[in-house]
């Protein structure tokens, strides 16, 4: 298989989704933690990396296999599978291999850490598998605006916090004679879920935006999407709601202090973000306007890791 093809069939350019919340996490554990570890940071990287990459490929496969309709933009073209006539034997190996290393490499990350980051890992793990895979993907169901932004947006970037900070008690599960106890530090996980919502709701909102985009092809291709059960009208009124969602808790945050003075431009980006949402109302196409979805998302959330770095001199 080829690197370009290889690259496509994996949609590296959506690997953005799950390495932002992932940088976000890892930079907020050194400015609220003071706490930093690379070799966790490599570990997770890859192994997130390389199991994202695997399910996304599992997603065109399927698609491929499953599909119905089986011409336009969204199989000639989106599936590398048929664009580029892949064979189904390298699709499979290909997924397998990097399967194996994103568990390789996530079981490593256990074993210099805790049982917290295996149960939380193996559950991301099956739950990614589930988004795409089973008699009933989590994909073709409404509720995958709901999963993908809590395991990409939240679980993501808690696991990136933790992994530097095992020892501050964030969550603490231990097995004495039998019997499993589990502490958690409530406060501080409301906030890291706080931190997370700017990445948990854009999340939620690229995948509603393609689901919008699609629901001619997902009702003849039996995906039953959210926006086929509520209608495209409310679809949209939910899709700029959650902007103004995330918009509301990255000024709480400010005025908490939980973020620093340093990270307020980040409100700022409300106008290019706004501008985009009216070109979405205007107007679905996978095409032509989804990729504001992708511009909304980054606007919110890539700032905010920049903007975190002068904090680090400053605090």
């Amino acid at each position: 298989m080829r690197l370009k093809s290889f690259l496509k069939l994996v949609e590296i350019q959506t690997k953005a989704a799950s390495i932002t919340p992932f940088l976000l996490g890892s930079i907020f554990a050194f400015y609220r933690y003071r706490q930093f570890s690379w070799r966790n940071l490599l570990l997770m990287l890859f192994s997130l990396l390389c199991f994202d990459m695997a399910t996304t490929a599992i997603n065109n496969y399927l698609d491929y296999k499953k599909a119905k309709k089986t011409e336009g933009f969204g199989y000639e073209q989106h599936n590398a599978i048929v664009r580029d006539q892949l064979t189904e034997a390298s699709v499979l190996i290909t997924i397998i291999i990097l399967l194996a290393l994103a568990v390789g490499l996530g079981v490593l990350l256990y074993l210099n850490t805790s049982l917290v980051v295996l149960i939380l890992g193996m559950v991301s793990f099956a739950v990614g598998i589930l988004y795409t895979f089973g008699p009933i993907p989590i994909s073709r169901m409404p509720l995958g605006e709901i999963f993908s932004g809590l395991f990409m947006g939240f679980i993501i970037l808690l696991l990136s916090v933790y992994i530097h900070v095992v020892d501050e008690n964030l969550i603490q599960l231990t097995l004495e004679q039998g019997t499993l106890h589990l502490s958690m530090n409530l406060v501080e996980l409301l906030v890291l879920f706080l931190v997370s919502l700017p990445a948990f709701l854009g999340i939620s909102n690229l995948m509603l935006a393609n689901n919008i985009c699609d629901m001619e092809d997902d009702l003849e291709n039996h995906r039953f999407t959210l926006p086929l059960y509520i209608g495209r009208k409310k679809a949209l009124v939910l899709f700029r709601t959650l902007y103004m969602i995330a918009f509301a808790d990255i000024a709480l945050l400010l005025i908490l202090g939980i973020l620093p003075v340093t990270a307020a431009p980040v409100l700022l980006t409300i106008i290019p973000v706004g501008k985009n949402i009216s070109k979405f109302l205007d107007r679905q196409s996978k095409k032509d306007t989804f990729p504001v979805a992708i511009q909304n998302f980054l606007l919110m959330n890539v700032p905010m890791i920049i903007l975190l770095a002068p904090a680090l001199l400053l605090h």
